[in-house]
């Protein structure tokens, strides 16, 4: 077999292959072999049929077609091979001669990876968000912890603000109740914002046994985003205490003895969080500028590739979960369907570009994923997908997944890297010492920089 490489442009090239025909002969015999498991012709048993006799009765013909398809991914995956190319996608192949006994020729035009340059990254320089824990906070998280220790007093007066309320629900288009539009026995502290718009207006100054009446948009349901009349009917009315902020408090809500050591804690727990925003963040601008630095040609296709599968998700999974249009959720959303468009394209451009260049950083800087990191990563995955370990890698198995994780772990540390050159300073003006923290939030900012990217797994299957 010979074979030639013409780069067409940076992300594709064309293969030009032409194999000695002898070199078919396996595949020749594998085509003759299954013809005669497919045909029958009198006077021969199945699969005894001579190859002269399936060339009288079927065709030669036919049989260089079976010869051919079966032939040609394995002389591409050597052309590939031979030019030591990255492949994105399927080729798009070409027969350009096909003579009996002679020779087979064919072409095959498929996108690559980019060759790409990653200059000196250590020079850069990015400012977060300076951790700082105020008296505010730490009252609105105790205030939050004494909102879960509220009690409940039923009371003979009408409802109000702060109130629970225990109702009924019906819900009318068109004069028409929807099936899934009655719910019963609904407890529901006005003003929290939780049910339908209107409710609160329609539910306060009513009793027990009392009912009214409220024009609201259906958020879910077989009527999403449609206009219905309610009936609200309030069978109880519900005054909510909270408990005093007092030592007995903190004893009660937490293992703190005083209110003083309840909130000490919440001013340390308040400031881990912020340090691991923080470090988010410093990875997302970090990577931001990273990406600055590098030219990367994008593939059209393998980016329009990205887009739809971006757009498909959105639609078919998470919108449809919510039962909602892609219309309805733009115009919740307040955009119009061309700045959709734009925000999901730059999204998509930015995903395949982070991987094509912490990619390359791996190959750079000789990053490897051992087991235990791998191990760590399916199960941040397992929790953040609502399955069990075990479930999760069974899946990740069944589905040929395991390559597409130890990538995302890869680029993970690569992007660790970059962090640990760069210069990290908060509003403050003081520079961060983020002390590996760490690899577990560097692979969070790249997945969801690549998203479920067609980019990730779907270029190299």
């Amino acid at each position: 077999m010979k074979s030639a490489v013409e780069t067409l442009n940076p992300t594709r090239v064309r293969l030009t292959v032409e194999v000695p025909f002898e070199e078919l002969k396996d595949s020749l015999d594998a085509a003759y072999k299954k013809i005669n498991q497919q045909v029958t012709v009198k006077g021969f048993r199945k699969g005894k049929i001579p190859a002269r006799v399936i060339d009288q009765r079927f065709g030669r013909g036919a049989v260089l077609e079976e010869a051919v398809n079966d032939a040609l991914p394995k002389f591409y995956t050597e052309a590939v091979n031979e030019a030591e190319l990255n492949p994105l996608g399927q080729p798009e192949v070409d027969i350009k001669e096909l003579k009996d006994n002679e020779v087979l020729s064919f072409t095959a035009e498929v996108d690559v990876r980019p060759a790409i340059e990653v200059p000196d990254y250590s020079g850069i320089e990015v400012e977060v968000d300076a951790v700082e824990v105020t008296d505010e906070d730490i009252e609105k998280s105790v205030e939050q912890l004494r909102e879960r220790f509220a009690s409940t007093t039923p009371v003979e007066r009408a409802a109000e603000d702060g109130d629970v309320v225990t109702i009924d629900l019906e819900a009318k288009v068109d004069g028409e109740v929807l099936e899934d539009g009655v719910a019963s026995d609904v407890s529901y502290t006005i003003g929290s914002g939780e049910l339908l718009d209107g409710i609160d207006d329609a539910v306060k100054g009513l009793s027990a046994g009392e009912s009214g009446t409220f024009a609201s948009e259906l958020k879910g349901g077989s009527a999403a985003g449609q206009e219905a009349e309610v009936t609200v009917k309030v069978t109880q009315v519900a005054a909510r205490e909270l408990p005093e902020l007092d030592d007995e408090f903190a004893q009660l809500a937490s293992e703190f003895d005083t209110l003083e050591e309840l909130k000490a804690d919440s001013r340390k727990r308040l400031a881990n969080m912020k340090q691991y925003d923080q470090a988010t963040q410093a990875q997302e601008r970090v990577l931001d500028k990273l990406l600055e630095l590098v030219e990367v040609p994008i593939p059209e296709k393998l980016l329009e590739d990205e887009i739809n599968t971006r757009k498909h998700n959105l639609e078919h999974h998470q919108l449809a979960q919510m039962g909602l249009t892609l219309d309805r959720y733009l115009e919740i959303q307040g955009k119009t369907a061309e700045e959709f468009e734009t925000e999901t394209r730059e999204a998509a451009v930015k995903g395949i570009k982070t991987q094509f260049v912490l990619d390359e950083l791996v190959n750079k800087e000789k990053l490897n994923v051992n087991q235990e990191e791998l191990t760590e990563h399916l199960m941040r995955r397992a929790a953040s997908s609502g399955m069990s370990p075990d479930q999760f890698a069974q899946a990740v198995v069944e589905g040929g997944q395991v390559p597409m994780l130890v990538g995302e772990v890869a680029r993970g540390k690569a992007l660790a890297v970059v962090v640990e050159a760069a210069t990290v300073k908060d509003s403050n003006g003081e520079v961060v010492d983020l002390d590996d923290e760490d690899e577990d939030e560097a692979e969070g900012s790249t997945e969801a920089a690549e998203t479920e990217a067609a980019a990730e797994e779907k270029p190299e299957a």
